[in-house]
């Protein structure tokens, strides 16, 4: 298989075959991100041949497993969406080739991605496949993601997202705890509920900030720029988004940035979710969390 550095996927889609097709970041500005760091390029799409190749060892791979297994692709880089519609195309129709039981095929999307496709051509990734798209909104305070250098606004968010929702190409967001700072991380919650409450998310993943060296953001903390919360802080955070969520939704925190890792449905579980967290925010020291957040090394 053609993998180049570090190589990222949301914690469901453990089970997916990893098919590398882009490598690093189109915007490689976010203040807080570290993970491209170790590349010596900004981005790169792999060559046809090297994606054809890898599908080809995938369907070699198959015939060991048990059935199932093979009905998922997860592309792999930052932003695999961004690629244009023809190519997005041509490599569907190649995994289609090597892999006729696949049902469907996803990858971590930008914003700014879905905005570059016409809704003909959205309409046409999904009948190809596309669909369980990853997407690092972060949070919906348009204060944050102007400081965060996000490069698109909330309103962006719901357009975009509304336009996946025309197009039956389901989506989960990914929430970036405490990325509003100290002192407005549950004003950024609410802000974030309410964009989410106008989209169809089929989970919210939340992952708290972690902060290292080599970030951008780093600088900005020495410069005095900007606090981050405490770690008792985040987990109120945490619970005022989820208070104040209404649509039906996965809301799961399952990444190595989380102390306390948990997910459950929404509405159904959010009782038992609060409680959760209220136990956290009652009996757990803002020192033993602060260890934790000190042990993550690496995301």
């Amino acid at each position: 298989m053609h993998y180049t550095g570090t190589i990222w996927r949301p914690p469901y889609e453990a089970a997916s075959f990893l098919v590398e097709v882009t490598a690093g970041c189109t915007h490689h500005k976010c203040k807080f991100c570290t993970l491209y760091n170790d590349l010596p390029f900004k981005f790169k799409m792999s060559p046809m041949e090297d994606i054809e190749c890898d599908l080809q060892e995938v369907k070699r791979a198959v015939k060991g497993l048990s059935s199932g297994r093979e009905q998922r692709v997860f592309l792999t880089g930052a932003n695999p969406f961004v690629l244009s519609y023809d190519k997005l195309a041509a490599i569907a129709e190649l995994i289609h080739k090597y892999l006729p039981s696949v049902k469907s095929i996803g990858s971590f999307a930008r914003i700014t991605d879905i905005s570059s496709k016409t809704d003909k051509e959205l309409a046409k990734l999904r009948a190809l496949g596309y669909g369980g798209l990853t997407i690092g909104i972060e949070t919906g305070d348009d204060e944050a993601l102007r400081f965060m250098n996000k490069g698109y606004t909330s309103a962006d968010i719901i357009e975009q997202c509304q336009r996946l929702d025309s197009a039956d190409i389901h989506y989960s967001f990914f929430y970036l705890v405490s990325i509003s700072g100290a002192g407005r991380g549950e004003i950024g919650a609410k802000l974030t509920a309410d964009l989410c409450n106008q989209l169809h998310p089929t989970l919210i993943g939340a992952n708290m900030i972690t902060i290292y060296p080599d970030s951008e953001l780093y600088a900005e903390i020495q410069h005095g720029n900007w606090q981050e919360e405490g770690e008792l802080e985040k987990y109120k955070e945490i619970r005022t988004l989820i208070d104040n969520l209404k649509i039906p939704t996965i809301f799961a925190a399952m990444g190595a940035s989380n102390a306390y890792q948990f997910h459950g449905h929404l509405p159904k579980d959010k009782k038992k979710l609060l409680s959760f967290l209220d136990k956290i925010i009652g009996t757990v020291s803002e020192e033993e969390l602060q260890r934790y957040r000190r042990s993550v090394h690496h995301l």
